[in-house]
C-alpha cells in the first residue's frame, strides 16, 4: 500500500486534516499522511459493497512546478539513453534537471537516489550539465566560458569538508594567507587574482572572510573569469558559488559518521529530507566534528553546526523557499612556520620538523561563526515570464589571536613570535530581484533576464590587547610579541594569567550597492547561440573610527558578450569577453589602500580595471556523460595599486593568460573521473619602478593539476546487496614565488633607481622567496554492504609529503603547512 499514490481528491483531503494538527514533528505527519491515505482507500473499499459502484480516477502524480533555479533551455539536447526526453512541440525548453526517467539511474541501472543532486547528469554524479543561477539559462556545454563545478559526491571522495580544501585540491586555484593586515579566513587566488571577497552563497556575495563548512553544500560552483554582469564588483580572475542543499519531494534519511587515528578526529553528519504534503517539503543538515590536524601539533579542529530548508507551494506556479544555516568553528589556529632565507625553504625543509607548532597554547584561539537565512519568492506568471525575488540576511564573526613565526635571525637560529589578531564581524541584507522573459523572434528563442540588487554591507573590525605573559620568564614586547626564541624549541605552554580582550578601538566599515543588471542569451535552432548582458553598480563606502574617517563612490559598468557555435549536438566552439572593475575598499577585511582596503591614511584611487578574452571548445563526450573543456585566456588589468618605499599608487598594469583543460563525469558505466590542468604565465607590463616591468606576479602557481578518479569493481565476495569501488587524487602546484601584491621580487622596497643592493645584513634582497612545488596522491575504497549501509576507507597525502598551502607577505615571512597523512574510517546509512 505504501506504494500506491492517493487520487488527487483524496491527496487534498489528507493536506487538509493534516492543517489541523499543532505543531506536529515531520515524522508525525508522515504517518498521518500515510494513516490518512490508507484510511480513505479502505473506506472506499468498505463502502462499496452496500453502495453503489463508484468509479475512482487512476493515480496521478499532482504536476510540480519547473525548479527555476536551474533554468530551462529552448529544446531538447539529443536524448541519452533514457534520460533526455525529446520536447513535445519545438517551442519547449528542456525539462528542469532532475526531472528523469525513473529507469535512468546511477552507476548504470535501477532509480535516481533521493538525495540526487537537481543540476547533475543522473547517471554520471560528477558531471554538472546546469549552474544552478537562471542567470545562465544554456547548460554548461553551451556557456562561453571555462566553468568548474564540484558536486557533493566530488567533495566527499576529495574529502574536502572545507571550502579551504577545494582550493588545496582543484587546479587553476592557489591559496593564500591574511596579508598585509587582511583577515585570516579562507582566500583564494583564481588564474591569479585575489577572490577572497568574490565568494557566493546561492547567488548572493558573501563578504565575511569566514572559514567555511561543506557539509550543507550540494555543489561548489568555480566561475572563471571576470564576473561582469553577473556578479558585480571583483571578480578579475573568477569567483566560488556555493550551493546549498533544499528540500525536496523524495523522503531519506542519510547519516554519516567518520573518524580517524591520525588527526584524531571524529565526525558526523546528518541529511534529512521530509515531503510533508504534496506543497511542503523540509530538508535538515547537521554537523558534529571534534578534530585535530595531521602533522602539526596541538592544533585544534572543532565544528558544529546546522542548516534548515523548507520549500512550500500553495499555488500551481508559485514556490517559496526559506533557509537558514548556524556553523560554528572553534579550534587552535596554525599561522605556520617561519622562512629560511638562506636555504630559500621553510625551516621544516631539513632543519625542523614539519610538527613543531609557533603558536602559544595557553594565549592564542580562532573561532569563526556564519548565520544567515534566505528568503526566496518565485512566481511562474505563464511560460514566458517568471518572477522572484531573493531576500537574504547574514552575520559572520572572526575571532582570533594567533601568532606568527616572523624575522628568523639566521646566524642565532633564533625568530621573533609576533601575535595576530582580529575581532571582526560582518553583517549583510541584501535582495536581488528579477524578471525571466522568453520570447521567440522567428526560429530564434530568446531568454532574458533583467534584473535589480541591494545590499548594505557593515563591516566591525577590532585588535586585541591583554597579549603578554607575566610569568613567562620571557620578555614581551608592548603587543605581546617574543623575540630571540629557539627556531628548535619555541615555547608552547608559556602561562597567562590574563585573557585577551578587544582593544576598544574598533573601526566600522559600511558598504552600499545599488545595482541593475541585464542578460540576453539568443539562441538559434541550439546551432548559434549569442550571450551579452550589462551591468551598473553605484557602491558606495564609508570607514570611520573614533579619530578617522573616509570615504569612496563609484558608478561602475561592466559588460559581457559571447557567442557559440555548435557544430555537433554535443559539441561546441566558442569566444567570450568580460569586464569587471575593483573599487577601493571592496576587499572589505583589508587595512590598506594597497590591499584592497580602506582607511583614513588611503588616497582614493579610481576602480582598477579588468577585461578578459577567453576561447575554447566544449565536449560532451562517451555517450555524453563526460564534459571536455579546453581553453586559452588572457586577463589585462589596468590601473592596479603597488606599493614604492613604503607609499601606495596607482597606475600599473599586469596580465595573466594561459591554457585550462578540465573534464568531470564518466569514461565508462563504471570509471569516474572530474580533473584540470592549468598552465599560466604573467608578467607586469607597466609600472612605477622600471625594474618591476617583466616580471611574474607573486603568491600563485602558475602550472596545476588536479585529477580524482573512481572505479567501480562491482560485486564484491558474492554479497546479493554489494559494491566495491577504489578510487584515487593526484594533486600538483608548481613553485610559488613570494613577493608584494604586484611582482615576486622578495617582498623588498624598491625605486625608480632599481632594485636595492645586496648587503651583509640582507644577502637575498633580490632574490624571490619561493616555495617548492608539490605533488599529493590519495587513495581511497568505498564497499556497500548492504543496500543502506556503506563503509569507506580513506587516505589523504598517503606519502605524507610535506608540503606547503601558502606565503605570509613579508621579506622574512612564514608559511602555512598542509596537513600531513590523514587516514579516515567512515560509515554510512542511507534510508
Amino acid at each position: 500500500m505504501s506504494k500506491i499514490k492517493a487520487p488527487f481528491s483524496l491527496r487534498s483531503l489528507r493536506r487538509g486534516a493534516a492543517a489541523h494538527i499543532d505543531g506536529p514533528s515531520a515524522t508525525v505527519l508522515g504517518a498521518a499522511a500515510m494513516i490518512a491515505a490508507g484510511v480513505g482507500m479502505a473506506t472506499a473499499q468498505e463502502a462499496s459493497q452496500p453502495l453503489p459502484a463508484v468509479r475512482v480516477d487512476a493515480p496521478k502524480e499532482k504536476p510540480r512546478p519547473v525548479v527555476h533555479a536551474a533554468p530551462a533551455v529552448h529544446h531538447a539536447a539529443k536524448p541519452r539513453r533514457a534520460v533526455r526526453a525529446p520536447s513535445t512541440h519545438a517551442g519547449d525548453r528542456q525539462s528542469a534537471p532532475g526531472a528523469v526517467s525513473a529507469q535512468a539511474g546511477v552507476g548504470g541501472g535501477g532509480a535516481a537516489p533521493a538525495d540526487a543532486n537537481p543540476y547533475a547528469d543522473p547517471m554520471a554524479p560528477y558531471k554538472v550539465d546546469r549552474l544552478s543561477s537562471n542567470k545562465f539559462s544554456e547548460p554548461i556545454v553551451n556557456t562561453p566560458r571555462t566553468i568548474t563545478v564540484l558536486t557533493k559526491e566530488v567533495l566527499q571522495d576529495k574529502n574536502a569538508t572545507t571550502l579551504r580544501e577545494i582550493g588545496r585540491s582543484t587546479a587553476g586555484i592557489t591559496l593564500g594567507t591574511g596579508e598585509g593586515g587582511n583577515a585570516f579566513g579562507d582566500r583564494f587566488f583564481i588564474r591569479g587574482f585575489d577572490a577572497r571577497n568574490d565568494i557566493f552563497i546561492d547567488g548572493v556575495r558573501d563578504p565575511g572572510v569566514s572559514i567555511r563548512e561543506n557539509f550543507y553544500t550540494e555543489q561548489v560552483e568555480i566561475l572563471r573569469g571576470p564576473g561582469s554582469s553577473f556578479s558585480g564588483r571583483g571578480t578579475a580572475g573568477g569567483a566560488v558559488n556555493i550551493v546549498t542543499k533544499q528540500a525536496g519531494d523524495k523522503d531519506f534519511y542519510d547519516f554519516t559518521f567518520s573518524g580517524g587515528p591520525s588527526d584524531n578526529s571524529k565526525r558526523l553528519t546528518i541529511d534529512v529530507n521530509k515531503a510533508i504534503s504534496p506543497v511542503l517539503d523540509v530538508r535538515l543538515n547537521g554537523l558534529w566534528q571534534a578534530a585535530n590536524v595531521a602533522g602539526r601539533n596541538y592544533v585544534v579542529d572543532d565544528r558544529n553546526g546546522v542548516s534548515g530548508s523548507l520549500v512550500f507551494k500553495p499555488l500551481e506556479n508559485l514556490k517559496l523557499t526559506a533557509s537558514y544555516t548556524h556553523v560554528r568553528l572553534d579550534g587552535l589556529p596554525d599561522f605556520g612556520v617561519p622562512y629560511n632565507r638562506a636555504a630559500n625553504r621553510p625551516f621544516t625543509e631539513g632543519y625542523v620538523s614539519r610538527y613543531t607548532y609557533y603558536g602559544l597554547v595557553n594565549r592564542d584561539f580562532q573561532k569563526s561563526q556564519q548565520d544567515f537565512g534566505t528568503f526566496t519568492g518565485e512566481y511562474r506568471i505563464d511560460e514566458h515570464v517568471t518572477l522572484s525575488s531573493k531576500l537574504r540576511q547574514e552575520r559572520s564573526i572572526l575571532d582570533y589571536v594567533g601568532t606568527l613565526a616572523e624575522q628568523p635571525n639566521l646566524t642565532n637560529l633564533t625568530v621573533s613570535l609576533n601575535p595576530q589578531s582580529r575581532y571582526q564581524v560582518t553583517n549583510t541584507i541584501s535582495n536581488q530581484t528579477q524578471a525571466e522573459v522568453k520570447f521567440d523572434t522567428g526560429p530564434i528563442k530568446h531568454t532574458a533576464i533583467i534584473g535589480t540588487e541591494f545590499s548594505r554591507e557593515f563591516v566591525t573590525r577590532d585588535t586585541y590587547a591583554g597579549l603578554t605573559s607575566e610569568n613567562s620568564g620571557l620578555t614581551f614586547t608592548g603587543r605581546g610579541g617574543l623575540t630571540g626564541v629557539s627556531v628548535f624549541a619555541p615555547p608552547n605552554l608559556l602561562p597567562f594569567s590574563t585573557t585577551p580582550f578587544r582593544s576598544g578601538n574598533p573601526t566600522y566599515i559600511g558598504v552600499d550597492t545599488k545595482a541593475g543588471y541585464l542578460i540576453e542569451t539568443a539562441n538559434y535552432q541550439d546551432f548559434v547561440i549569442l550571450n551579452g548582458g550589462v551591468r551598473y553598480d553605484d557602491y558606495n563606502i564609508t570607514s570611520r573610527s573614533a579619530t578617522t574617517w573616509a570615504q569612496n563612490h563609484s558608478g561602475l559598468v561592466n559588460y559581457n558578450f559571447g557567442a557559440v557555435v555548435k557544430p555537433l549536438p554535443y559539441a561546441s566552439v566558442y569566444a567570450a569577453y568580460a569586464t569587471s572593475a575593483n573599487p577601493i575598499g571592496a576587499e572589505l577585511d583589508g587595512a590598506a589602500a594597497n590591499y584592497g582596503g580602506i582607511n583614513a591614511a588611503s588616497q582614493i584611487f579610481s576602480p582598477q580595471l579588468n577585461k578578459a578574452w577567453e576561447v575554447g571548445t566544449k565536449w560532451e563526450l562517451f555517450d555524453r556523460h563526460l564534459l571536455a573543456t579546453l581553453s586559452y585566456f588572457d586577463t589585462y588589468v589596468t590601473n592596479a595599486r603597488e606599493v614604492n618605499s613604503g607609499v601606495t599608487t596607482a597606475g600599473a598594469s599586469y596580465e595573466v593568460n594561459g591554457v585550462d583543460l578540465e573534464v568531470a563525469g564518466k569514461i565508462t558505466d563504471k570509471w569516474s573521473v572530474i580533473g584540470g590542468l592549468v598552465l599560466m604565465d604573467s608578467r607586469v607590463r607597466s609600472s612605477y619602478v622600471p625594474t618591476n616591468v617583466g616580471l611574474q606576479l607573486a603568491n600563485i602557481a602558475h602550472e596545476s593539476f588536479s585529477l580524482l578518479s573512481k572505479y567501480e569493481i562491482g560485486d564484491l565476495f558474492g554479497w546479493a546487496a554489494d559494491r566495491l569501488e577504489i578510487g584515487g587524487q593526484a594533486v600538483y602546484k608548481s613553485k610559488v614565488y613570494g613577493g608584494n601584491n604586484l611582482v615576486a621580487n622578495g617582498s623588498t622596497a624598491v625605486n625608480a633607481a632599481g632594485l636595492p643592493a645586496p648587503t651583509a645584513a640582507n644577502p637575498y634582497v633580490n632574490v624571490p622567496n619561493v616555495l617548492p612545488s608539490a605533488w599529493r596522491f590519495d587513495a581511497f575504497a568505498e564497499a556497500k554492504i548492504t543496500e543502506n549501509l556503506t563503509f569507506k576507507v580513506s587516505v589523504v597525502n598517503m606519502f605524507d609529503r610535506t608540503y606547503y598551502d601558502a606565503f605570509y607577505q613579508s621579506a622574512a615571512p612564514f608559511v602555512q603547512v598542509a596537513p600531513g597523512r590523514t587516514v579516515l574510517f567512515q560509515a554510512n546509512a542511507k534510508f
